[in-house]
């Protein structure tokens, strides 16, 4: 089964722009309304590492919905690898989150029957890919995350950080153009998190483009830029080091 095309003309990005999010706003029609983002602008470009960080009900998750096309703004326009979200169907938006977003989250979301190997290949269900090729992708992407002895597996023998580890394997497999990272420590011991921000880390020296929400500002002050939200609103967005974007 394949994922239908994305066929809209692609809008224009700076070269080597990823992201680029203008003046989004999400409102949640409750009573009273709920404005989860109240006009944020955001760029990623290929090759970075982004911790977005805030408390809870700053609005971390509701950006993480709107740009990996989850959740459509309510105003104002997402544009991810060339495209506007605006302009797509719903169809289209499940195509583009197939072929050029990865994501990771806290929960893992493994199926707990299969084995590594397969919850990776999985990963790439819509790529018309056949089973075989499918699983030699998952055995190299699980090769990177340093799971190639673990692969054959089953998600219910394995530990915490190895299943965080097989799900940014399965990220990864598909060569996104992002990957959005939600709270990917949330549910791992202080040494095991560790070592996924290091995988992280190791990730994006090799090129993936990470961008990482967390509530945590001792993960977030590890990575090379630190985009902070409170209440629906940027606060602040700095290079860690020293300096602003």
């Amino acid at each position: 089964m394949t994922a239908p095309a994305v066929d809209r003309e692609a809008a224009e990005l700076p070269p080597g722009r990823v992201l680029s999010i203008r003046d989004v706003t999400k409102v949640y029609p409750t009573e009273p309304p709920v404005h989860a983002l109240a006009g944020v602008s955001l760029d990623v470009d290929e090759g970075e590492l982004v911790a977005v960080v805030g408390p809870s009900g700053s609005g971390k998750s509701t950006l993480l919905h709107v740009m990996g096309t989850l959740d459509r703004p309510t105003s104002g326009d997402v544009i991810i690898a060339g495209h506007s979200v605006n302009a797509l169907s719903d169809r289209q938006l499940s195509s583009l989150r197939a072929r050029r977003i990865g994501f990771v989250f806290q929960q893992f979301h493994l199926l707990n029957g299969y084995t590594a190997l397969d919850n990776v290949a999985d990963g790439l269900l819509y790529s018309g890919m056949k089973l075989y090729d499918r699983r030699e992708r998952a055995a190299f992407a699980l090769a990177r995350v340093g799971l190639d002895r673990r692969m054959m597996h089953t998600a219910t023998k394995l530990s915490g950080g190895e299943k965080q580890r097989v799900a940014i394997a399965r990220a990864l497999v598909g060569r996104p153009a992002i990957v959005l990272a939600d709270e990917p420590t949330g549910n791992l011991d202080s040494h095991t998190s560790e070592s996924i921000v290091e995988l992280i880390e190791e990730l994006n020296a090799e090129g993936a483009t990470i961008v990482v929400i967390t509530h945590d500002h001792e993960i977030a002050s590890h990575f090379p830029r630190t985009v902070s939200l409170r209440d629906g609103l940027i606060e602040s967005d700095a290079l860690n080091g020293g300096g602003r974007l």
